[in-house]
């Protein structure tokens, strides 16, 4: 099915182009952290339908421009990098250049995007190449949930020419699978690894058993061994995200948040990790100012220059954002 892009982009900038790109994003003069947000969703389900989205579902209404911008108001978020959000393959192309054509409207955040993608299918080169040199795409995600998907045939050679164009992909997958991933980064040494929302942590896994307000949705030991193992590759990166929307909201503190975002720090040091809301994936636990409030609470002691590596410089030293 055609998209009608110009409904579309109406539609997700509405109210935007009468702002400022600062002020669209929310700038706060009495904040001095930038932000760059890695992981901003937009969708509209007139146009886009990205079958995760259940009938009824909590996250099933149009997310626009104009929603993203209320929800970062005052955080000082100077530019934001469109994260795919799974649609059907027939829809990837469409999807890919709506978004590049919103990158390239004024006065709205969204200036970049990692789009969807299947490098182990037999049509990858020629989707891909359709973009080589655009300096807006910046990467490829494709969610694999099963371990044998890590195995594909032609994989391999996907993510090593998304290498070649300069390209990284975002390395989204299940805790169970994150030591497997190694394997994959090892085998192409000259693409550039994003590792998704702190290699999908559960918190709770983390915290005393007596207090701990569900079952764990994975061993914390073995989420350790396997994230420190990526964060030796240096073609990796760890993205802070995705884990406040695995608690119930009103009933988590940064404290409980604390063990899983440290250890990526740790881990992948202060020149290797970048911040992301998952917005609106985050809201399933909190707003995006609540995620930021508790990730700036958590980092606070560190020194001043670590922090804003995290929120913003990172992110646009990797991207190579303008």
């Amino acid at each position: 099915m055609m998209i009608d892009r110009r409904s579309f982009l109406q539609g997700t900038i509405q109210g935007a182009l009468a702002l400022s790109p600062l002020a669209a994003a929310g700038a706060s003069a009495a904040d001095p952290l930038a932000i760059v947000d890695t992981h901003q969703h937009l969708w509209d389900l007139e146009r886009l339908h990205p079958p995760w989205l259940a009938p009824g579902g909590e996250l099933t209404r149009n997310y626009f421009t104009q929603e993203y911008l209320e929800a970062t108001r005052g955080l000082n978020v100077i530019k934001a990098v469109y994260m795919e959000v799974a649609v059907s393959d027939a829809q990837l192309v469409d999807e890919a250049e709506l978004i590049v054509e919103l990158c390239r409207t004024p006065g709205q955040p969204t200036c970049a995007a990692v789009i969807g993608g299947r490098p182990a299918s037999p049509g990858f080169a020629s989707y891909i190449n359709r973009f080589k040199g655009s300096p807006y795409v910046k990467g490829v995600r494709y969610i694999m949930r099963q371990p044998e998907m890590l195995e594909a045939e032609g994989l391999v050679a996907g993510l090593r020419l998304l290498g070649e164009l300069g390209m990284c992909f975002d390395l989204c997958v299940a805790t169970e699978m994150l030591a497997q991933s190694a394997r994959l980064v090892d085998a192409c040494p000259d693409t550039r690894f994003v590792i998704d929302h702190c290699g999908n942590a559960d918190p709770v896994a983390f915290l005393p058993e007596s207090s701990a307000p569900r079952a764990a949705q994975h061993d914390a030991g073995g989420w350790r061994r396997a994230m420190e193992s990526l964060a030796k590759r240096k073609n990796t990166i760890c993205k802070i995200s995705g884990i406040v929307s695995r608690m119930e909201k009103g009933k988590w503190t940064a404290e409980q948040l604390a063990p899983v975002v440290n250890l990526c720090l740790d881990a992948f040091g202060p020149e290797r990790v970048v911040f992301a809301s998952d917005w609106p994936v985050c809201t399933r636990g909190a707003t995006l100012g609540e995620w930021v409030t508790a990730l700036k609470q958590i980092v606070s002691s560190r020194p001043i220059g670590e922090q804003r590596k995290l929120f913003s410089e990172n992110a646009i030293a990797f991207y190579k954002l303008a």
